[in-house]
C-alpha cells in the first residue's frame, strides 16, 4: 500500500473510531460490537506504530493516557468560576424566581432547569475546534491544568464535529464517576485493602488529579457539560447554545429543560426528586438558570455567585426496606461479620440488597428483630448503612436477631478477644473462607501482584484441591489451570506468567502478603527494613520485635504466634524454595540512615523531582515518619506546588516549618 493510501486509512479509522466513541459514551447507543471496535483500534495502532510521522495527540489511540507526567501547573480562568447560591426549599426557589421578575421590571423570564451532577467542575478551552486546555475549578480564580488527564475521558471530544462553533470558546461541565465505575473501583480498593472512596465525587476529584493519565483512563470517568462562554456564541439563549454544543459532540444532559412558569419549576423539582435515583451518575440537586444571555448580563453577579442562577439541593437519601435475614460471613482473619440481607431497594443510583451490621454490639444497639423494617442510608457513605428500625411496623411475635456462637462455615466455637467487639473463628487453618481469603490477599496488587486470580478463581482453586495454601500457587501447571471452567488458554498462561513475575516482589511486600494478623503494609515495610530477612523475623522474641518503630507489644505477640505455627513455617520454606524473595535487597540496606530519626513529616502538593510515594519512601528510609494531617507533633511539612490552603493555614497557625523539595533532599544528603 502506498503512503497516501496509508495516510487516508489512518484518517478514516480515526474518524470512524471517534464516531463509535461518541455513540457509545455520549449517546449510550453503541453502533458496533466490542469485538469489531477492538479490531478497528488494533488496526489503527498498528498503522500509527509503523508510521510515527503521522502521529496526532488527538488520535483515539492516545485516550489510554501516558505513564509519564510532570505534575500540574496552575492557570488563571478567563472568567472566574463562581459558586452558586444553595437552597433546600422549594419555597425559596419560588422566592428566587420572584426576585428575578422584580429585578427585570416584570419582563417575561424563561428558566432552564438542569441536573446538578455530583462531581468535580472543569473548564475546557477550545480553539479552532480542538481541545487545547482543561483547568479545574481550583479557588475560582485559577485552577490546575489537567489537560492530559481530561484527554483520556472518552465522552469529551478532542476535536469537534458538525459546524458553527466559535474560533475560540470555553465550555464548563462536571467530571463524574458513574455508579458502576465507582463500585468497581471501590471493590478493587477493598480487595487491595486500600482506603475506600467515600462517594463518586471524591473519587472523580481524586482521579482527575492523578499524575498517571493511564490510571485515569482505566477508571472510567465521564463528563456532562452545562455552560458555554465566548464572544461569538451561536445563540442568544443558554438553552439553545447548549443544544448547539450537543451537536458539536459534547455530552449535555437530557434533563436540561426550559420552564416557563412557577408551576413548571415546582413540577420539575418533584419529578427529579424521584427520577434522579435511576440515573447512572450521582446527583445532589438541580440548577435553575435564566435562559436569556442578555437578562443574565443585566442581572450580573455578586462577589461569590451569579444573580441569575440558584442551586436546589436534594435531601440526603434514605430508604425503608424489610430485613429478609442476617447472614454471618467469615473474613480471612476469622472475624465474623453480620450482614443484613434486604428486600432490594433503589438508593443513590444503585440497587441495595445488603448492608454490613459490623458486629454483635451494633445489632444489639439497633435492637434489630427478625423481619424488621430498616432505614438504610447511602448519602455520602462508602457503603449502605443501617441507621434505624421502624419499630411501629414490627410484628408482635418478632424475635431479636441473635449473634451466632459457632463459625457458620466450619462450626468451631467462636472466641472474643478481650477489649474487642469482634467475634473470631479460631480454626485458622481448617476454615475454608479464611484460607480462600488469605489466598485472595496474597495475590493482590499491593502484595504479590498475581494477575488473573480474583475472588471466584481463588474459591475455584481451593474447591478443586489444586491450592490448599498460598505456597501451592507456585506448583500450578498449565494443564491444572485449564481444568477450571472459568479459565481458558490465555487466562492460564497469564496467571502462570504473573506467578513467575511475583518471585521478584520485594521482601516487604512478601511480609505483607503472608497475612500476619495486624501487620499491614506500613508495618511490613518497617519490619523488612529492620529485620532484613525472614529467618531473623521468625526467630526474634516479642520484646525485640516490639522495639521496631510502630510495632508495639500486640503486633509483636501476633508475629511470634504466627511463626510458632508449624504450618506457617512450612509455607514460608516452600515459598523460599519456589524462589520468592525472603530478604531485603542490598540496595535498600545501603540507603537506610537515621538522619530523620524521630522527625514526623506531612507531604502536600505536587512535586517535580520525585513522586509523593517516593518522598514517603525516602522519609522512612532515613528514619522519619509520615502522617496525613498536621498537628503539634508534626516537625516539617514537605510542600510541593499547589499545597492545599487548609494545610498551609494550619501549618502557619501551629508554627510548623514548611520546606521545599531541595531543602528536604539536602537534609538527607542528596544535593
Amino acid at each position: 500500500m502506498d503512503t497516501e493510501k496509508i495516510h487516508d486509512e489512518i484518517t478514516r479509522l480515526r474518524r470512524e473510531i471517534e464516531r463509535h466513541n461518541h455513540s457509545y459514551y455520549v449517546d449510550n447507543a453503541p453502533t458496533v460490537s466490542d469485538h469489531d471496535f477492538d479490531i478497528l483500534m488494533k488496526r489503527l495502532e498498528e498503522l500509527e506504530k509503523e508510521h510515527p510521522e503521522w502521529d496526532d495527540p488527538d488520535s483515539p489511540t492516545h485516550r489510554v493516557g501516558s505513564d509519564l507526567s510532570k505534575g500540574f501547573v496552575q492557570a488563571p480562568h478567563i472568567h472566574p468560576m463562581l459558586s452558586l447560591g444553595n437552597t433546600y426549599s422549594v419555597g425559596e426557589v419560588d422566592e428566587f424566581l420572584g426576585r428575578l421578575r422584580d429585578s427585570l421590571n416584570g419582563q417575561p423570564v424563561t428558566i432552564v432547569g438542569e441536573m446538578k451532577f455530583d462531581g468535580t467542575s472543569i473548564s475546557l478551552i477550545y480553539e479552532h475546534g480542538r481541545l487545547v486546555r482543561a483547568v479545574t475549578r481550583g479557588d475560582g480564580e485559577k485552577g490546575d491544568v489537567v489537560t492530559d488527564n481530561v484527554r483520556t475521558i472518552r465522552s469529551i471530544p478532542l476535536h469537534l464535529q458538525g459546524e458553527g462553533w466559535p474560533e475560540s470558546f470555553e465550555i464548563r461541565g462536571e467530571i463524574v464517576l458513574p455508579w458502576k465505575a465507582f463500585d468497581r473501583l471501590n471493590s478493587e480498593r477493598e480487595f487491595q485493602e486500600e482506603p475506600l472512596f467515600a462517594n463518586p465525587r471524591n473519587a472523580a476529584a481524586g482521579t482527575l488529579k492523578l499524575l498517571n493519565p493511564a490510571e485515569v483512563a482505566r477508571r472510567g470517568l465521564d463528563a456532562y457539560f452545562y455552560y458555554l462562554i465566548g464572544d461569538n456564541l451561536p445563540c442568544d439563549t443558554h438553552y439553545e447554545n447548549m443544544q448547539q454544543a450537543r451537536s458539536w459532540g459534547f455530552k449535555v444532559s437530557d434533563a436540561m429543560t426550559r420552564l416557563n412558569s412557577l408551576e413548571a419549576v415546582d413540577a420539575y423539582i418533584n419529578h427529579w426528586d424521584k427520577a434522579r435515583k435511576e440515573l447512572p451518575v450521582a446527583t445532589d440537586g438541580l440548577v435553575f438558570k435564566v435562559d436569556s444571555l442578555r437578562q443574565q448580563l443585566n442581572l450580573g453577579t455578586t462577589a461569590k455567585s451569579p444573580r441569575w442562577a440558584i442551586a436546589y439541593k436534594f435531601q440526603a437519601e434514605r430508604a425503608l426496606t424489610r430485613l429478609r435475614f442476617v447472614s454471618f460471613e467469615v473474613g480471612r482473619t476469622g472475624v465474623i461479620t453480620p450482614v443484613a440481607n434486604l428486600e432490594p431497594v433503589l438508593l443513590s443510583g444503585t440497587i441495595v440488597k445488603r448492608a454490613s451490621l459490623h458486629n454483635a454490639d451494633i445489632i444489639q444497639s439497633l435492637d434489630i428483630h427478625q423481619d424488621d423494617m430498616l432505614y438504610v442510608e447511602k448519602g455520602g457513605e462508602i457503603i449502605p448503612k443501617i441507621t434505624g428500625v421502624d419499630t411501629d411496623s414490627r410484628r408482635p411475635d418478632a424475635t431479636p436477631v441473635e449473634f451466632v456462637d459457632r463459625c457458620p462455615s466450619c462450626g468451631s466455637p467462636l472466641t472474643r478477644l478481650e477489649g474487642e467487639a469482634a467475634w473470631v473463628c479460631p480454626n485458622k487453618y481448617g476454615c475454608s473462607p479464611q484460607i480462600i481469603g488469605r489466598l485472595e490477599h496474597f495475590v493482590g496488587r499491593r502484595m504479590m501482584n498475581i494477575d488473573g486470580i480474583g475472588e471466584e478463581i481463588s474459591a475455584d482453586l481451593f474447591a478443586s484441591g489444586l491450592v490448599k495454601d498460598i505456597a501451592d500457587l507456585y506448583s500450578l501447571t498449565y494443564e491444572q489451570l485449564t481444568t477450571l471452567e472459568r479459565l481458558g488458554h490465555k487466562s492460564a498462561l497469564n496467571i502462570l506468567h504473573s506467578i513467575d513475575e511475583s518471585r521478584k516482589v520485594p521482601f516487604e511486600r512478601v511480609i505483607y502478603a503472608l497475612s500476619i494478623p495486624y501487620v499491614g503494609e506500613t508495618i511490613a515495610k518497617k519490619i523488612a527494613r529492620s529485620v532484613r530477612d525472614i529467618d531473623r523475623l521468625m526467630s526474634m522474641p516479642a520484646g525485640e520485635l516490639a522495639s521496631i518503630e510502630n510495632v508495639g507489644p500486640r503486633i509483636a505477640d501476633s508475629i511470634v504466634e504466627f511463626f510458632a505455627e508449624p504450618v506457617n513455617r512450612s509455607i514460608v520454606e516452600r515459598l523460599r524454595q519456589a524462589g520468592v524473595t525472603m530478604s531485603a535487597s542490598e540496595d535498600t540496606a545501603g540507603t537506610q540512615t537515621d538522619l530523620l530519626n524521630g522527625k514526623t513529616f506531612v507531604i502536600s502538593g505536587v512535586f517535580t523531582r520525585h513522586s509523593r510515594d517516593q518522598y514517603k519512601e525516602l522519609i522512612e528510609l532515613n528514619g522519619g515518619k509520615n502522617t496525613g494531617s498536621i498537628s503539634k507533633k508534626t516537625d516539617f511539612v514537605l510542600a510541593g506546588d499547589n499545597m492545599g490552603p487548609a494545610k498551609l493555614e494550619k501549618a502557619a497557625k501551629l508554627g510548623v516549618p514548611i520546606i521545599d523539595e531541595d531543602t528536604f533532599l539536602r537534609m538527607i544528603g542528596q544535593e
